[in-house]
């Protein structure tokens, strides 16, 4: 394979050469890679990273569609995956379940949301796609450690009290 690189490389200081022989050379060296022995290394890698690719596609839903009624037959669906190969390969990606990597996001930007806006525990599970705001409440107790309500007001004790540079509106490092 290094001769027919070499060549490669010789022949696209000439024009002419390129143009004619420059195909075929790309060709042998295209052959040479699928027949060698790291070939299987290669496809392994390739297979991995469009595994990583279609998790990603369901990664983007997730982000963009949360408060909607995902499941995993849809996200495997936009991952042009069966469910058992998606829940496998978003596990591999993640570290976690759909449905939790789901749930988590449900309830972080439940958080941002009450801390920014100051709803409801009720309104923001609603507004976050949870039909029940008692599992809400009790999902998010699970996952933070305190009720919805403790958790923001909490919260925003503690950024109340960092120091803010009044002109460029950032948070001053202690």
């Amino acid at each position: 394979m290094i001769n027919a690189v070499t060549r490669l490389l010789t022949t696209l200081e000439s024009k002419g050469d390129s143009e004619i022989i420059g195909q075929s050379i790309i060709r042998e060296i295209h052959y040479r890679a699928l027949a060698s022995e790291q070939c299987s290394a290669v496809r392994a890698a390739l297979s991995h990273q469009n595994n990583v690719s279609k998790v990603g596609k369901a990664l983007r839903l997730i982000h963009s569609d949360f408060a909607s009624g995902l499941n995993v037959n849809r996200l495997a669906a936009e991952a042009g995956m069966s469910v058992a190969a998606f829940h496998a390969n978003f596990k591999t990606v993640t570290t976690t379940s759909p449905m939790q990597y789901l749930k988590k996001t449900r309830l972080h930007k439940a958080r941002t949301l009450m801390i920014q806006g100051g709803g409801t525990a009720a309104s923001t599970a609603l507004q976050v796609g949870y039909e029940s705001s008692s599992q809400f409440s009790r999902e998010y107790k699970r996952f933070f450690g305190r009720s919805p309500m403790e958790d923001v007001n909490k919260m925003k004790h503690s950024l109340s009290e960092l120091p803010i540079d009044s002109s460029s509106k950032y948070v001053i490092a202690p």
